[in-house]
Order: structure tokens, then C-alpha cells, then sequence
């Protein structure tokens, strides 16, 4: 599992940015490999957003980014940020005890 993480800055308004990424998220939840994600706002600067995605591994997560229908997602949203994407794989996990 990979875990792709991108910090977005949005320059244009935040609910044509969530809707736009609420279409980009229908986009990759039907592709291969795909997990799952999440879409977080700074609590404290409204511009600032962060989005968490799990994959099953990095040759599905690129697929997905390549994949020519993929290309207007991306345009569309630069149109109203600026981003910060990359990929990780997981070095420690641990969870709380209860």
C-alpha cells in the first residue's frame, strides 16, 4: 500500500475547489487500486487544504494519474490552486489503545 499525499493551495473560491474535487474523487474511486481518501481543510487557514489517499500500490496510483481521462480533473483544479503532490509508503503505523 501507498499512501499519496497533496497539499493544496486554493486562489479561487473553496466550494467551486470541493466540488471540483468532489468530481476528481468520483473519477479515482472507480479506478483499479484505489482505497481510499480524505479531503481536509486547515482549521485555521481556510485555503489551505490536504488531501490523503490510499492505494494498493504505485503502479495503480500512476495509472490513474496518467490515465487520459484524468487530464481535465487535473486542469480544473489548477485553475483554482496550487498543489503539492507525493507518495509514500509507510514506515510506522500505530493506533491508539482502548
Amino acid at each position: 500500500m501507498v499512501t499519496f499525499i497533496n497539499r493544496f493551495t486554493v486562489t479561487g473560491p473553496a466550494e467551486e475547489f470541493e466540488r471540483l474535487f468532489d468530481d476528481t474523487s468520483a473519477f479515482f474511486r472507480d479506478r483499479p487500486g484505489f482505497l481510499s481518501h480524505r479531503l481536509l481543510r486547515h482549521t485555521e487557514q481556510p485555503g489551505s487544504y490536504v488531501n490523503v489517499a490510499e492505494w494498493a500500490d504505485a503502479e495503480s496510483f500512476r495509472a490513474a494519474v496518467t490515465h487520459p481521462d484524468f487530464a481535465p480533473h487535473a486542469a480544473a483544479l489548477r485553475t483554482l490552486s496550487t498543489s503539492e503532490p507525493n507518495l509514500y509508503a509507510s514506515v510506522m503505523e500505530r493506533t491508539a489503545n482502548r
